[in-house]
């Protein structure tokens, strides 16, 4: 019962995130990343692959990380996907890390989804909804671009291209900076 609510509460969340989105951000072009005004740190957290390792956060301190908040029932969550998988394909041997976080949902579930989106970048648990409270999160999918600092310096809201050659640049130039 609690978690069919927490689904709904989800779903909720995702579809007014994106028509939010559509109202407040002019460009939301599939190669679009937001600047994020003053740079706050980003909210630390640890949590469970599917293969049960921990990651935190911050033990990824001086990398570019994408942090993505997902679910496997959000239909443009499930678009985005292979386009993250292509991308963390060119990006791996370049000090940018992929940490998808997964809302709400358990390892079963996640498993299964990956048989038909097979990902090698790791697919974290947040199974209490803990660590989205935490972020400024409007809907699914969201992502942060978290600099080697530690500091939230992009988000996008809604699915990416994240193959796309000008946003793998930003990831790049970030690195730099």
């Amino acid at each position: 019962m609690i978690a069919n609510k927490a689904k709904t509460l989800l779903f909720a969340l995702a579809l007014l995130g994106l028509i939010i989105t559509q109202a407040t951000e002019a460009d939301n072009s599939p190669s679009t990343l937001h600047a994020v005004a003053d740079r706050p740190m980003a909210p630390d957290f640890a949590l469970a692959d599917i293969d049960g390792a921990i990651h935190r956060l911050s033990d990824y301190r001086g990398q570019v990380v994408i942090v993505n908040f997902w679910a496997t029932w959000c239909p443009p969550c499930r678009e985005e996907m292979p386009s993250m998988q292509r991308a963390w394909e060119q990006i791996q041997d370049e000090d940018i890390v992929i940490l998808a976080i997964d809302v709400g949902e358990d390892e079963d579930t996640i498993f299964t989804f990956t048989a038909d989106y097979p990902v090698e970048f790791p697919l974290l648990l947040d199974l209490d909804s803990r660590v989205i409270q935490e972020w400024p999160v409007r809907g699914l999918p969201t992502t942060f671009i978290v600099d080697t600092q530690g500091r939230i310096a992009y988000r996008a809201i809604g699915t990416r291209d994240w193959e796309d050659s000008a946003l793998l640049n930003t990831l790049k130039q970030l690195h730099d900076r």
